[in-house]
C-alpha cells in the first residue's frame, strides 16, 4: 500500500508540477502530498519491523518444542535441521543463516524494513529541500539540507530497528551474559 501511494503522490507531482509551471503552488502541493506519503511510509517501516520481530517468537515457539523432543529423546537432537535452544546459535541455525539474531547495518538496509526505511528517509530528506528552498533560494542549500535530513531519517530508522530488535530478542534469549551460565541442552525456565 505504501509503494502504491508513493507511485500515486509522484504521478500527482508530476500532473500537477507541469499545471503550475513547478511554481509556489506545487511546492505546497508537494509538501502535502509527500507528508503524507510519509506518514504512511513511517507506519509501514514501524509494523515491518515488529512482524521481524514477531518471527522470532514463532522460531523461539518452534526451537522450544524441538528442544523438549531432544530432552525427551536424547541423541535426537543430531537429526534436526533446525535449532532446538533459545539462544543465538539456536535462532541462526532454524533461520538457516549466520548470526541472525546480532544486528548488522549492512543487512538491515537489505531487508523490507530496511528498504522501506531508505524510501522514508529519501522522502524526509525531498520534504526538507523543497521547504529549504523556500527559505533559502539557492539549489545547493536545499540540496545539502535534503541530503543531511535524509541521512539523519535513514540512522533514526536503522537505530529504532536496532533497540526494537534488541529489546525483542532480550525478552527471547534465555541465559544471556556469561557463556558459563548457559545449560547445554535445551533452554527451560526454572520450575516455579
Amino acid at each position: 500500500m505504501f509503494l502504491t501511494s508513493l507511485s500515486t503522490a509522484t504521478v500527482a507531482l508530476a500532473l500537477v508540477g507541469s499545471a503550475t509551471q513547478f511554481g509556489p503552488e506545487f511546492v505546497t502541493f508537494a509538501v502535502v502530498v509527500l507528508s503524507i506519503t510519509l506518514f504512511l511510509g513511517v507506519a509501514t517501516f514501524i509494523r515491518l519491523v515488529q512482524i521481524n520481530n514477531e518471527d522470532l517468537y514463532w522460531v523461539a515457539g518452534m526451537n522450544r518444542l524441538r528442544g523438549e523432543y531432544a530432552r525427551m529423546e536424547p541423541g535426537i537432537e543430531a537429526e534436526f535441521v533446525a535449532g532446538y535452544t533459545l539462544d543465538q546459535a539456536g535462532f541462526a541455525q532454524t533461520y538457516g543463516a549466520m548470526n541472525v539474531t546480532g544486528f548488522s547495518p549492512l543487512h538491515a538496509f537489505v531487508t523490507t524494513p530496511g528498504v522501506v526505511g531508505v524510501i522514508c528517509a529519501v522522502l524526509a530528506g525531498v520534504i526538507a529541500g523543497l521547504l529549504g528552498l523556500q527559505l533559502a533560494p539557492s539549489m545547493n542549500s536545499a540540496i545539502l539540507i535534503g541530503a543531511v535530513i535524509a541521512i539523519v531519517a535513514a540512522a533514526l530508522c536503522l537505530d529504532y530497528a536496532r533497540r526494537d530488535s534488541s529489546a525483542y530478542l532480550a525478552r527471547m534469549i534465555r541465559f544471556q551474559g556469561d557463556p558459563a551460565a548457559a545449560p547445554t541442552g535445551p533452554d527451560r525456565a526454572p520450575d516455579a
